[in-house]
């Protein structure tokens, strides 16, 4: 079936960064630039029928700034969580301990034992672990795969016990971008929420602004920006965020995935510098995608006008930050792209044979042994990642032209290039905005 193309269309989202701008800084206890770090596990009640207030539900950080305990909420992390929801446009947000306990947490909140989530089935290989094993057997909870960008199917495997309809913004590892606007349509006509996970796109695509009703991001990655901290955050309206902190009934106040105050300090000295990395990551993957592309190799960017979505993005990005920092070569088998990878690291210094993405240093995987092999031979198949699939985070230290020549050293010792056949800064196409 040939793939739908979106029926419904979404003025341009706002850049994010304006209303990040105007989110109300926490200055520090005795005035300092930056906030404060709230170590402590528990808080004081200047009242007793206060306590009980917030025992209840009563009060709390938006009730007169009344904390409780540091898995309920902590002002520190509350205060990173107010920028989570400024930089997706959500009316709220609080940050998890990693990204798999937004997903989960998210997930677990909406749904009950036999209700059912329709999924794309290109996603990160924890998550498909989450909804294809863990949650049936665990929870109850079953989960159907399809082809996020066939909207026609999306609709088809809706069931009268669906209550989500997930994908991420840009698939990983095979960056198909989710066409949030047309699936929002299907979700609110079927009385579903729609979760997007946004960690390969922040600032570039606002779901929320799109029609998503919960985003949910791995900070670990770009957000994080530095491969030093495991975080996740869940941005949503602000009655989602109290029913995962409710005290009976929450999944984040029971399972207790909770971010650590100093991890939550250093990412909000992150936040500020987000905008440029990620232009920066996005233009180097652009120039990269398209000097591949130019020596005939199987490249996909969705910057690439060759790409399967390249219009739809266009349409739905901020373009102030490029196309992503994600790039995929296709090496044909697991024996060539591993040793593309062993030569980039070990030979040339171009980047690290690790998992992850979003550091400043180029990361390089082979996504079909790696961050997908939870999956199943046919459903890595089904969502067509191949064998020799090598997926790119392209990193921003050295010199672009010294990160293009290492690259291009490698692929010539491989024979995948000829000698001498390196397009370069003269032979670049015009750059598509």
């Amino acid at each position: 079936m040939k793939p739908s193309r979106h029926v419904v269309k979404h003025p341009k989202p706002k850049n994010p960064v304006e209303s990040l701008a105007n989110t109300r800084h926490e200055f520090g206890e005795h005035g300092g630039v930056n906030m404060s770090i709230e170590a402590s596990t528990t808080f004081t009640a200047m009242h007793p029928d206060i306590l009980a207030d917030m025992f209840h539900g009563d009060r709390g950080p938006d009730q007169g700034g009344c904390y409780l305990y540091g898995r309920h909420f902590n002002p520190t992390v509350y205060n990173l969580s107010r920028q989570l929801a400024a930089l997706e446009g959500t009316e709220s947000a609080y940050c998890t301990a990693s990204g798999m306990a937004a997903i989960a947490g998210t997930l677990l909140q909406l749904c009950d034992a036999g209700d059912h989530i329709v999924s794309a089935n290109t996603i990160y290989g924890g998550t498909y672990a989450l909804l294809h094993d863990f949650l049936p057997a665990k929870a109850g909870i079953t989960a159907t795969l399809v082809d996020i960008n066939d909207i026609e199917g999306v609709e088809a495997a809706i069931t009268p016990r669906t209550r989500v309809l997930y994908a991420e913004s840009i698939a990983n590892p095979t960056l198909r971008v989710a066409d949030i606007p047309a699936l929002a349509d299907i979700a609110h006509r079927h009385g579903l929420k729609l979760v997007i996970d946004n960690t390969f796109s922040p600032l570039i695509l606002s779901p929320k602004q799109l029609g998503a009703d919960i985003v949910v991001h791995s900070m670990t990655k770009f957000i994080g920006g530095a491969s030093d901290h495991i975080a996740g955050a869940i941005c949503a309206d602000k009655d989602f965020i109290l029913q995962l902190m409710d005290l009976h009934t929450g999944a984040l106040m029971l399972l207790g995935p909770t971010m650590d105050p100093q991890v939550a300090f250093n990412l909000n000295l992150r936040i500020a510098h987000l905008p440029l990395r990620m232009a920066e990551h996005g233009r180097r993957a652009l120039l990269f995608a398209e000097r591949l592309r130019d020596l005939g190799l199987v490249v996909s960017y969705p910057g690439l006008p060759e790409h399967p979505d390249h219009e739809m993005m266009r349409e739905l990005y901020c373009s102030d930050y490029g196309f992503g920092g994600i790039l995929t070569l296709d090496m044909g088998c697991e024996e060539l792209a591993n040793q593309l990878m062993d030569m980039l690291q070990n030979d040339y210094r171009f980047g690290y044979m690790a998992v992850s993405l979003g550091y400043f240093d180029t990361l390089m995987s082979c996504s079909g042994s790696t961050t997908s092999s939870e999956m199943t031979e046919e459903d890595k198949a089904a969502a067509h990642i191949s064998p020799g699939l090598v997926r790119m985070s392209i990193g921003f230290t050295g010199s672009t032209e010294q990160r293009w020549r290492q690259l291009c050293s490698a692929l010539e010792r491989l024979g995948v290039m000829k000698a001498g056949a390196r397009p370069g800064p003269k032979d670049r196409r015009r750059r598509v905005s």
